[in-house]
């Protein structure tokens, strides 16, 4: 039988390659979903600070003729 090259393995009568190892800095679907979802659920219960509009001027600087 052949000797299996560095970086593969035999399984069974096929030779596969190593596994890599996986990146730690790589974020799942779901972690990402869960941040999210984490959002959502902080500004339904505290609520984000958004400014309100300001209210109208009722004196306006300009006045215009009412024309009837």
């Amino acid at each position: 039988m052949a000797k299996v090259p560095d970086g593969f393995h035999q399984v069974r009568a096929h030779i596969r390659r190593n596994p890599k190892p996986r990146n730690a800095k790589r974020m799942s679907g779901w972690m990402i979903a869960g941040l999210l979802a984490g959002a959502w659920l902080w500004g339904q219960v505290f609520g984000f600070d958004t400014a309100a509009p300001a209210p109208a001027d009722p004196n306006p600087a300009v006045s215009t003729p009412a024309d009837r």
